[in-house]
């Protein structure tokens, strides 16, 4: 990194060296990302991701890498597996002898060359993080390589599901979770978000199911298999280079509704209706977007309502939002994560963090495009009580990230070397980053910033982008260079030091401020009918449960309780905040709806604080978290298992 006190001159001297870089590089014939950028200004920060090593993958992409996979799969429900090939199109220095790719839980039966002459490969020892390297021989001049290979059962990408997990409970369903390390564990390739990847792919799936990916659906309908009347293949191109973890598939009794020109809803057949009806604002969010920050580059915007299983909120992958259906609310009031995976399409798909120490780059970027699309399209009232609901989390997170051992977790850009970047995830790379963009709005204004912001996406599209480069840019296009004001908006503290520096702004909403007054009221003896809640939004009643004390009596919370029907509601969002207050009181009966929440879906970001909250209850919670757990777990995915299961011991 260019030093914080570096002078002018020295800085001239370092633009020059970088540049001399991209001169080598080009001399080398390899495709490498700074190379291939048109516009002169983006060569620097270019050159300082090709030079970065990803600590989380074994590749060796400055000699061979991975530019292209051409997936041919076969999705076998009875034996849980796709089984078939990968074949890989190589960039390679001009004496390359090898290739090595990432895998971990994959059985390599062969690999051969495009002729079919088999190649020599051995798999490394590796560790049970990153997997194995699989190391392949590469004859003179090899341009593409052929791995024959089937997945297992201990792969933690992919999620089989048998009928009764589902829906409509008819069918069986697979979806593939990518991010960050997995996708290795479902195709043999170089699983760094630094190397991105064109890909296409056929799928072979049984008639009666339907496959989706992210990417450009060729063969909406399917079409036949030679000799095989019980199935149907599915063909799918990516033409844009992605980063690994972004290539994803989901097969299933899917429907799919229209929802605009450009947008539409993929689900299960006994869900589109209402997810249809949740989305109807998609067509609106995605001219807001474009409103903001430049041309949605991947064609169509569609969403996958997933079963109730899959470990997040949403997953940004290419075209196809992955989604949970936790948020189908029925009033649309839980969209805004759809605003957040939209916002993606530019900031971690079009620009994508180029290591996992970066990740803060897609998140941070993405909460503020979040709150900027919600404005637009909500209202300011609305967009500003999500952001204050954000802090409010951030809090909490950055209080038990130290107090627990993990201070280093609350850096923007921590050092995950030897760490599981899974281990990493929290609030702080989405909030905190978030805040930092927020303090530039603050003193360059919105104006400049979001200049700079729709700059950036275009000067580095389809590129990757570390946190050292993005500085080099952020200097030259919005600081301009002005180490005073560098050094005064405390930028070095934002980027790489612990907790939240003294100049972040801190979000203020009038409508939760009189969410406050309520609060109080009821505190102070008012019933929970005298509060004045008339047309009460989703964060208005977060925000009241979140900020009730722990004084409460039996008799206030089955007050609120009758009144505003919390254990009975389908908002998500407000049933976790009320099951996290019910725990801590020990409100007996919300603790049959807390059961039925728990094991009728696994997404992480609200089991993981329950089971926390329950384990923290000595006697009668340990006992009831290990109950439900040991019900539930089966029907989790493999990530939210991973997390739960050092909690729950």
């Amino acid at each position: 990194m260019i030093a914080q006190a570096a002078t002018k001159a020295e800085k001239r001297l370092s633009g020059l060296f970088v540049r001399l870089v991209v001169v080598a590089a080009v001399a080398t014939g390899l495709m490498l990302s700074a190379c291939t950028s048109k516009d002169p200004e983006a060569a620097a920060p270019l050159a300082l991701v090709d030079k970065t090593v990803d600590s989380h993958s074994y590749a060796r992409p400055q000699e061979a890498r991975v530019s292209h996979v051409d997936l041919d799969l076969t999705a076998d429900f009875q034996a849980r597996l796709l089984k078939g090939t990968a074949t890989l199109t190589l960039i390679t220095e001009a004496n390359a002898k090898q290739v090595i790719l990432d895998t971990r839980a994959l059985d390599i039966e062969s690999v051969t060359d495009a002729a079919g002459t088999p190649l020599k490969f051995t798999l490394g020892k590796g560790n049970a993080m990153m997997g194995k390297p699989l190391t392949i021989e590469l004859p003179q001049g090899a341009q593409k390589i052929v791995v024959h290979y089937q997945t297992t059962k201990d792969g933690t990408a992919l999620q089989w599901l048998y009928p009764e997990q589902t829906a409509g409970k008819k069918l069986p369903f697979l979806f593939s979770q990518g991010e960050m390390i997995h996708t290795r564990t479902w195709i043999p390739t170089q699983d760094s978000p630094a190397i991105r990847q064109t890909y296409t792919a056929r799928i072979v799936v049984p008639k009666d199911l339907m496959a989706v990916m992210s990417a450009d659906r060729l063969t909406p309908e399917g079409e036949k298999v030679a000799g095989h009347a019980n199935q149907r293949a599915y063909r799918f191109d990516m033409k844009e280079p992605i980063a690994p973890y972004l290539i994803a598939i989901a097969i299933g009794d899917l429907g799919f509704k229209s929802e605009g020109s450009r947008t539409g809803v993929y689900a299960e057949k006994a869900t589109l209706a209402a997810a249809s009806a949740e989305f109807t604002d998609m067509q609106a969010m995605l001219e807001a977007a474009e409103k903001l920050y430049g041309p949605y580059k991947w064609g169509r915007y569609d969403v996958l309502v997933l079963p109730p299983s899959f470990p997040f909120g949403g997953m940004e992958n290419p075209t196809l939002t992955f989604a949970t259906p936790t948020i189908l609310a029925g009033d649309k009031s839980l969209v805004s994560l759809i605003a957040h995976e939209m916002a993606h399409s530019w900031s971690g798909n079009l620009v994508t963090n180029a290591t996992w120490e970066d990740f803060w780059l897609n998140e941070g970027f993405t909460v503020y495009f979040e709150g900027r699309i919600m404005e637009e399209v909500y209202g300011k009232d609305r967009a500003d009580m999500l952001r204050v609901l954000g802090w409010q989390d951030l809090q909490g997170t950055m209080k038990d990230l130290t107090e627990n051992g993990n201070p280093d977790f609350t850096r923007l850009h921590p050092d995950l070397r030897g760490i599981n970047p899974d281990d990493y995830f929290s609030d702080v790379p989405y909030e905190k980053g978030a805040a930092f963009l927020r303090m530039l709005e603050a003193h360059f204004g919105r104006k400049k910033l979001d200049a700079y912001l729709k700059g950036y996406f275009q000067r580095f599209a389809f590129k990757s982008m570390t946190t050292e480069a993005f500085l080099v840019d952020l200097r030259t296009h919005l600081l301009r260079n002005d180490d005073d004001l560098e050094k005064s908006l405390k930028i070095n503290a934002w980027l790489y030091d612990k907790g939240m520096p003294d100049n972040v702004v801190v979000p203020t909403s009038a409508a939760l401020n009189e969410v406050s007054a309520q609060v109080l009221a009821f505190i102070e003896g008012a019933s929970a009918k005298e509060l004045k809640v008339d047309n009460y939004s989703s964060p208005q009643w977060q925000y009241m449960l979140t900020h009730m004390p722990e004084t409460l009596t039996d008799a206030q919370l089955a007050d609120l309780d009758a009144t505003f029907k919390f254990s009975q509601t389908h908002n998500s969002e407000i049933l976790f905040a009320w099951l996290q207050l019910a725990i801590k009181h020990h409100y007996q009966p919300a603790m049959a709806p807390l059961h039925d929440f728990l094991t009728e879906q696994g997404r992480r970001k609200y089991v993981v604080p329950l089971y926390k909250s329950l384990m923290a209850q000595p006697g009668w919670g340990v006992d009831m978290a290990k109950k439900i757990y040991a019900e539930a777990r089966p029907g989790y995915h493999d990530v939210t298992r991973g997390s739960v299961d050092d909690i729950v011991k």
